[in-house]
This record gives C-alpha cells, sequence and structure tokens, in this order.
C-alpha cells in the first residue's frame, strides 16, 4: 500500500506525548502506529532499538513506525505478524 494513501499517516499534535520520541520531526512524525505493530517481531522487527539490562526491548531511539514512508513496509509485514502472535 501506498504511503501517499490518505489513511497512512496521522499526526496528534495535541497528544500530550507529541513527539514521544525524542529527536524527532514533528512536521513528519506518524502517530498512525502509536503502538509499534512490530515490537512482537523482537529484533526481526527491523527497527532501532536496544535490549536494556532488564531484558526489555527499549524502541526510545526508533523512529521506523513513526515516518510517514514507512507505511506500506509495515503494513506489508502484517502476515509475517499474525504468525508471531501466540495463538491459544
Amino acid at each position: 500500500m501506498s504511503a501517499d494513501k490518505k489513511c497512512s499517516y496521522f499526526s496528534n499534535r495535541e497528544c500530550e506525548y507529541f513527539p514521544c520520541h525524542p529527536g524527532a520531526a514533528p512536521e513528519n512524525f506518524n502517530c498512525l502506529f502509536c503502538w509499534c505493530p512490530l515490537y512482537l517481531l523482537g529484533p526481526r522487527c527491523g527497527g532501532n532499538f536496544v535490549i536494556r539490562p532488564d531484558g526489555r526491548k527499549d524502541c526510545t531511539g526508533c523512529l521506523y513506525p513513526h515516518q510517514r514512508e514507512s507505511y506500506g513496509e509495515i503494513v506489508c509485514r502484517y502476515s509475517e505478524i499474525a504468525e508471531a502472535m501466540p495463538s491459544e
């Protein structure tokens, strides 16, 4: 899906956390993936993350899901995301 579709970008400048990542450019900050759907892919997510000493994944330095041009790439990975989800 193309990043030029109207549904591929949403910016919530009224959010108390906007922009929620340090160094992000507010004029190109996409809030559509406020919670990154790639998070559960762990190291295969493709983003800029670090593993904290307590073992948690820290995505503070990652802007990948918040860039307007990343929309199509993320949507194309939904089958991979669905496969990674735990089943009952």
